[in-house]
């Protein structure tokens, strides 16, 4: 039986999961290492980049920044999740500001310290990655349009600190991160659209805020057609083996998310959109094994080897 002190220790953990969205992190930890499996240096064994220290850290570095970001995006948008998320706000706020700023500051302090490991570079590089996540928090993230390309620019980073450290810049990378750019871009004005109510009050400067939803629709659906040019890229010009089902089954569920965005008018229906893209989004993580799946089977034969 659990004490009452044990409950409200279990109860500020499982708030603090929540403020730093530890369901998300997992995901982004093992998209950085199947991209630098299947993509980044497809011609190491797959053995060896896991094995590989430095990776290690440098994915160890990249969850924990993203973790504190969302500690720092949580801290200035308490007042704006009150009224756009009152469930999650009030398991979120059993956490106060100043414990939270605490952790913040005393994750990239580990961060940073990670990566005196590595090189100067990747020190500079974690360190311009988190002035900018709190930049976009406080300041960016309010302003017309710059905001939402911002969020997506720092979603994509992460992945690009892998391919400075493998300093592998084929072309086939860049389609990839463009694609998962422009889906996240789509995802942002889709929750500026689901916190339309909380964004006026707070004075955000959001596309569906100066604009209207109807035009923020429409800039949706070009940037839904848009997903077209790199999806064509990564089908007909660039092998990525069995992973054009993944893009063939993205296309006709984005076709899908378009017909009912326009036919979406409630907070609801918006979120379920959200879903939507976040579901397409992770499919992919897990999609990028279809580029060489034989490598599963060599990677196990290695691993029993040893």
């Amino acid at each position: 039986m659990l004490t009452r002190k044990s409950k409200l220790v279990l109860t500020k953990i499982f708030s603090f999961f929540s403020v730093i969205r530890g369901y998300n992190i997992w995901v982004v930890a093992l998209a950085q290492y199947l991209s630098a499996i299947f993509i980044l240096a497809p011609e190491k064994r797959a053995l060896d980049i896991i094995l590989d220290w430095r990776l290690f850290l440098i994915v160890v570095a990249s969850t924990l920044t993203i973790a504190s970001g969302y500690i720092i995006n949580n801290f200035y948008d308490a007042k704006k999740d009150l009224i756009n998320r009152p469930k999650k706000a009030m398991i979120d706020r059993l956490v106060s500001q100043e414990t939270k700023l605490k952790v913040y500051f005393g994750i990239n302090f580990i961060v940073a310290l990670l990566m005196f490991f590595i090189s100067w570079r990747a020190v500079l590089f974690f360190s311009t990655y988190i002035f900018l996540i709190w930049f976009y928090s406080h300041k960016l993230k309010k302003m017309f349009l710059i905001g939402n390309i911002t969020a997506a620019v720092l979603a994509v980073l992460p992945f690009f600190g892998i391919l400075m450290y493998y300093k592998n810049f084929y072309h086939v990378i860049f389609a990839h991160a463009t694609f998962l750019l422009l889906l996240i871009l789509i995802r942002e004005l889709i929750k500026d659209l689901e916190n339309i109510e909380g964004d006026l009050i707070a004075d955000y400067k959001t596309i569906p805020v100066v604009f209207g939803e109807k035009m923020a629709k429409s800039i949706i659906s070009v940037l839904t057609i848009s997903t077209l040019i790199p999806v064509y890229f990564l089908i007909e010009v660039y092998d990525v083996g069995y992973m054009d089902i993944y893009f063939y089954l993205s296309l006709i569920g984005l076709l899908f998310f378009a017909l009912l965005l326009w036919k979406a008018t409630s907070k609801t229906e918006y979120l379920r959109l959200h879903f939507l893209l976040k579901f397409i989004i992770v499919s992919g993580v897990f999609c990028i094994v279809l580029i060489e799946p034989s490598v599963l089977i060599h990677g196990k034969k290695l691993i029993s080897i040893y």
